[in-house]
């Protein structure tokens, strides 16, 4: 068996320190020219790129190794410093994240990461866009509250009115680039099925969570950060927590299993059976969107709208 070229790459702002195992350190620029050029070395070698999501700073990397078809993995930052920890590297410096992110690469054989749909990665762009655009309301609504003058307060209301209208025309742009694609056309449709699951979210999960459908239930509940983690120690049994996953898919199904909670029967009548054994409001509403993602992932995996589902 042809042993795997992992190679560790730790992403900043302006530049990217890249670890090989035979050639050793070495950095670039974050630019295209210099990613263009590393991306063709890497196919030429067949080399397996491993490195962290960074914020958006890997974004151009990502792009670049995709264009030339070089195989990647694009870990989580927790799983990379818990792997450096465990090989007993306490410091943290660039050059040493990238080199313990190629003995990643080496020893745990990460799985890889597939490529997104152009169509998929618009609506990404659009969706994470919406969610700056409703973050900056959130700060100037807050303002709002925290001030009685007059003209500051009618300034701070015309800054909340751009968002508002920004808001809308992503809403817009995320609905026409789903209604382009077919495909994203008939999972958009079938998600909406599902009480609690609007177009927001729905545009969200397609957008963020390409795995659902193509993944058992606990694979993608670990995806999603929805996955409950077990603290047990000899007779002593710990309470299960969650953790890891991806953030902004977690808050959208949140969002999506209170609002199914309270207007569709059977996700009301689980999340009461929680709350009524004892379980506190927030175990039970998580407990009742990994239930909600469940029903969805069956779906796409099914090709089952949601009232099919539950008339059979």
């Amino acid at each position: 068996m042809m042993q795997e070229l992992y190679v560790g790459v730790d992403v900043a702002r302006d530049w990217l320190d890249i670890n090989h195992p035979h050639r050793g350190a070495r950095r670039i620029d974050n630019a295209p020219a210099a990613l263009k050029a590393f991306a063709a070395t890497c196919a030429r070698e067949g080399a397996w790129i491993v490195f962290e999501a960074s914020g958006g700073y890997d974004h151009r990397l990502h792009a670049a190794l995709e264009a030339a078809q070089v195989r990647l993995s694009r870990v989580n930052p927790r799983q990379a410093r818990d792997f450096a920890r465990a090989m007993g590297v306490i410091g943290k410096t660039d050059r040493v994240d990238a080199r313990m992110l190629c003995d990643l690469g080496s020893r745990l054989h990460p799985p890889p990461t597939e490529p997104l749909a152009v169509s998929r990665r618009a609506l990404q762009a659009q969706a994470t866009r919406r969610r700056q655009l409703v973050e900056m309301r959130k700060q100037e609504a807050t303002r709002l509250q925290q001030t009685a003058d007059a003209e500051a307060r009618a300034d701070i209301r015309s800054l909340i009115a751009m968002p508002d209208r920004r808001i809308a025309k992503a809403d817009a742009r995320m609905a026409a680039l789903i209604a382009a694609d077919p495909e994203l056309a008939a999972v958009d449709r079938r998600l909406k099925t599902v009480p609690g699951v609007g177009p927001v979210v729905a545009a969200t999960l397609i957008a963020e969570l390409p795995e659902l459908g193509r993944l058992d239930r606990r694979r993608i509940a670990a995806l999603a950060g929805l996955a409950p983690i077990a603290r047990d120690s000899g007779k002593r049994l710990g309470r299960r927590t969650i953790a890891g996953g991806r953030p902004v898919v977690r808050t959208m199904l949140y969002i999506a299993a209170l609002h199914a909670s309270r207007r569709c029967q059977a996700f009301a009548a689980f999340r009461s059976r929680l709350t009524a054994a004892g379980k506190p409001v927030k175990s039970a509403l998580t407990a009742t969107a990994r239930k909600l993602l469940g029903v969805l992932n069956a779906m796409l995996m099914t090709g089952t709208d949601y009232r099919k589902m539950t008339h059979e």
